[in-house]
């Protein structure tokens, strides 16, 4: 069943990189400019690119709903900046997001419409930024180049939004409980033709070729790509099974020697083995990821490692043993070396301890210095929640929620925030309202349509608030109920 399941996914023009779940290990080109890539023609039949992106946000909203994504500013944006950074060199518009879910298998996958999602297993197993951006690329590739929309023929008579649930069924089927992912298989009643799966072969080939493009003129060693499909190669010949994801995507010594061979070909880009920002990203995610032993972090800590204190730091605030938490990040600040990771740890053992303006000293001078910063706006704002000053806060997180109204994080803030509002007759609303948001992009849709009809009975004596309900209302009941 999960085979069948895995063909779906690949047919859609998602990748799955692989499930195989290991232990904890442990000067580029400037950018040329947007690739040149082929021209993927019309006659295939496309769909609607509007189409696209409500697949996209429909399966974001699953996705929140049924996996364990993370809700960590700093590791988003950490992650982010290197998507970000291989998007400018497409033409693709305003991407969905870049969601990360805590699972420790390596895996990625990719969604029509600008959706992109990475587990933190694919992050702490590579080796170095180059790896990661390599699997980046690979996935962006195939939305730039529209694969989903490509195979549209394989789905005939099969409506899109029921297609958008197989995507989400396919990486829950990769859980542990495979169940619900079965399910919203069913529900389906698809099927692939042997044509199909080879044309999907294809589409994983063109988007190794063109996402090494990507990478490359990105700034990132496109040897990554190259020797991160290695690493996996040698990760499954570990696992006593053959896992289905070689029956759909098959990692071939063709398609192997290929990329080596494409990245031989460019000029040399400096390695990034040695990337000491990239061993604070990597460590950091395998702590909060549950992925890290306190015996692992001790002894690279011990051993002098930036990283491996931040991290340790990290592990025992999260325990709640703020006095270990403060002794581990004694030790990195004798690095003396800034970092902002630093003053966002500090600030949570500040607020375990209940030292609230000791938070406040130590967060806001750095936000003040990169307001752009949105983890350390977000940080910043739990100390002033704290501190009961809910209208600073909103002021402070509704720059970030305007230009991404599909940030769950920030709408919680704004929530929190509102509930600290003195009494007025807009005060339930706006509680309403923002819980809406935080219930909608998590995939509760049914819910927050009940929170925005009960603020819409609130507020019904203000006309401009009145107003603002109604077409946020009208909007979340049509693209709940739309068929595509």
């Amino acid at each position: 069943m999960e085979s069948r399941l895995k063909k779906f996914l690949l047919a859609a023009g998602l990748s799955s990189l692989t499930t195989f779940s290991p232990a904890l290990t442990f000067d580029a080109p400037s950018s040329f400019g947007q690739v040149e890539v082929p021209d993927i023609g019309g006659g295939v039949g496309l769909i609607d690119q509007q189409q696209e992106r409500f697949i996209g946000e429909k399966v974001y909203r699953e996705v929140h709903k049924q996996m364990p994504v993370m809700q960590n500013p700093w590791l988003e944006d950490q992650l982010y900046s290197i998507f970000t950074r291989i998007l400018s060199q497409t033409q693709a518009g305003q991407p969905i997001g870049l969601v990360v879910i805590k699972d420790s298998q390596i895996n990625a996958f990719a969604v029509p419409g600008g959706l992109f999602a990475i587990n933190t297993g694919m992050v702490t197993s590579a080796r170095n930024i180059d790896e990661v951006a390599g699997v980046m690329a690979h996935e962006i590739a195939h939305v730039t180049q529209r694969h989903y929309s490509r195979s549209k023929e394989a789905f005939k008579g099969q409506g899109l939004l029921a297609l958008a649930g197989v995507l989400v069924g396919a990486t829950i089927a990769s859980q542990a409980d495979g169940e619900a992912g079965t399910a919203v298989m069913l529900g389906t009643q698809a099927a692939l033709m042997d044509k199909q799966l080879t044309y999907s072969r294809n589409q994983e080939r063109e988007a190794d070729r063109i996402g090494m493009q990507y990478m490359y003129s990105a700034g990132y060693n496109p040897q990554g790509m190259a020797d991160f499909f290695e690493l996996m190669n040698r990760s499954t010949s570990r696992v006593s099974f053959m896992p289905d994801f070689w029956l759909t995507h098959p990692l071939t010594s063709q398609r192997m020697s290929e990329a080596r061979l494409r990245a031989n070909q460019l000029p040399k880009v400096k390695s990034s083995l040695s990337d000491p920002d990239f061993e604070i990203v990597k460590l950091y995610t395998a702590v909060v990821a549950n992925q890290a032993t306190e015996n692992q972090l001790s002894i690279l800590a011990k051993q002098g490692s930036f990283a491996g204190q931040l991290a340790l730091a990290t592990f025992y605030e999260q325990q709640g043993d703020y006095g270990q938490a403060q002794t581990a990040l004694n030790q990195a600040k004798m690095a003396n070396r800034p970092h902002p990771l630093i003053s966002l740890i500090q600030t949570d053992i500040y607020l375990g301890q209940n030292k609230i303006d000791l938070a406040l000293n130590t967060i806001s001078p750095l936000q003040r210095i990169m307001p752009e910063n949105r983890s350390l706006a977000y940080k910043l704002a739990e100390v002033l929640i704290q501190q009961q000053q809910p209208i600073q806060v909103i002021k402070l997180v509704q720059r970030f929620t305007n230009n991404n109204p599909r940030d769950v994080y920030g709408w919680h803030l704004m929530q929190q925030a509102a509930t600290l509002e003195p009494a007025s007759a807009l005060k339930a609303v706006n509680v309403l309202r923002y819980r809406a948001e935080v219930e909608y992009w998590s995939g509760e849709e049914e819910a927050a349509i009940k929170s925005m009809l009960h603020a819409q009975r609130l507020a019904k004596n203000n006309n401009a608030m009145s107003a603002r309900i109604d077409a946020r209302l009208n909007q979340m009941q049509q693209e709940r109920q739309l068929k595509i």
